[in-house]
């Protein structure tokens, strides 16, 4: 399936010893984690940002996937810049935010520290539970991008929301949110004041379940769900940047 322009996957190789790997959201494209990537490759550091499967195509085709299709191909790009880079640290924005949660929890502490922007491990919407009820007979319904506070910008997703593969993305919330105690990682959680998307309640679970020794918190005042690309990005990218060096000092004593 062709690949739509501005969705493909990119990569930004340096000489550095850490890694970045970014997740994008359900529906959405790399090019909601451009700007970061870009950011973080000025840093110094080599990064990889993958296009799920079932994303930039069509909604049909994102419909014809499940959440271990996009776990597996998170997990193979991780084992890859783990090769490449002694220490790899995990960003995800969304559902790449509980992709990573996902990682974190099956690999421990081969990750060297999260970074979640708006993660979502549930959901209190009624039109999502209703729409994941009937994925049988329904196969889409009205999408989720575009949720962002900034004038003129235009999020690259899906305008439909596959059905099928929000219902299997609930159940991978389940199993998530079910061992959000074995995350020990130091964790960056950053999360919008406002959200049409993914609840307030998400980041709360989140940050109230995980044993993060490390565990801080940003919030973002002036930009909604999609805050990559939002008023608040250089304050998120920012404070990415001082977490990873953080982190590596902390590793270094």
């Amino acid at each position: 399936m062709p690949v739509l322009a501005g969705a493909e996957p990119f990569v930004h190789d340096t000489s550095s010893e850490v890694g970045v790997l970014l997740c994008h959201g359900f529906t959405s494209t790399p090019a909601t984690m451009r700007p970061w990537g870009e950011y973080l490759a000025e840093a110094g550091y080599t990064v990889r940002c993958p296009l799920l499967p079932g994303h930039g195509t069509t909604w049909q085709d994102c419909n014809r996937t499940r959440w271990p299709d996009w776990y597996a191909c998170l997990r193979r790009e991780f084992a890859e810049l783990s090769r490449r880079c002694p220490r790899v640290f995990v960003f995800g924005l969304s559902m790449g935010g509980t992709l990573a949660l996902r990682l974190a929890e099956d690999l421990g502490d081969a990750i060297s520290g999260l970074g979640l922007v708006n993660p979502s491990v549930l959901t209190r919407r009624l039109d999502a539970k209703l729409a994941t009820l009937l994925a049988d007979v329904l196969p889409s319904a009205k999408g989720l991008a575009g949720d962002i506070a900034r004038p003129g910008v235009v999020e690259l997703a899906y305008d439909r929301t596959p059905v099928r593969a929000l219902a299997s993305l609930s159940r991978l919330w389940r199993l998530t949110r079910r061992d959000l105690p074995s995350v020990t990682q130091p964790l960056l959680l950053a999360h919008s004041a406002i959200d049409h998307v993914v609840e307030p309640v998400n980041a709360a679970v989140v940050a109230a379940n995980v044993r993060s020794g490390d565990l801080r918190e940003v919030v973002l005042h002036n930009s909604y769900h999609v805050a990559t690309l939002d008023n608040d990005a250089p304050l998120l990218f920012r404070s990415s940047v001082e977490f990873v060096e953080s982190v590596r000092q902390v590793g270094a004593r």
